[in-house]
């Protein structure tokens, strides 16, 4: 038998952890002035997460009753992940040729697998995937203008 409900402490924990983690892959963009930064990157992961553990509520609470009633995890995930792709799409900017905004695009995704797998308490994969990030937005970032694009 496993336990069917998400301490409050618990879920207080993974949802903090997200906007931590996140936090830190906002702060990278808030240095370099684009639009989407601290608050957008935290509230991604932070919804995230949530949405997560309401639907890993969902699952327990359907693993205890009907037994027909069930419900597939992995469309939720899906979902979330779906929903902030359109997010991070949303800051991708074409201009006259000129393509702006796909970093922050891709970190705002990242925020939402940060926020995915703090919801569902995998603390060290969000950890992992936060610090693996942040060395390709900053580091590879300056090595790129620096070395290929010769700034």
């Amino acid at each position: 038998m496993f336990d069917t409900e998400i301490p409050v402490l618990d879920m207080f924990i993974r949802l903090l952890a997200a906007a931590g983690l996140a936090l830190v892959l906002g702060l990278e963009r808030e240095f370099r002035g684009k639009a989407a930064g601290l608050r957008s990157h935290m509230l991604v992961s932070l919804g995230a997460s949530a949405f997560i553990i309401m639907g890993m509520h969902i699952l327990f609470a359907t693993a205890e009753g009907d037994p027909s009633a069930s419900i597939d995890p992995t469309r939720i995930v899906e979902g979330v992940i779906g929903g902030i792709g359109f997010l991070g799409a949303g800051s991708i900017i074409q201009s006259r040729g000129n393509i702006q905004g796909i970093t922050t695009g891709a970190s705002i995704w990242m925020a939402g697998a940060i926020g995915v797998a703090c919801g569902l308490g995998i603390f060290a994969l969000a950890g992992m995937v936060t610090l693996m990030a942040l060395i390709i937005m900053s580091v590879l970032g300056r090595f790129q203008h620096e070395v290929i694009n010769g700034d």
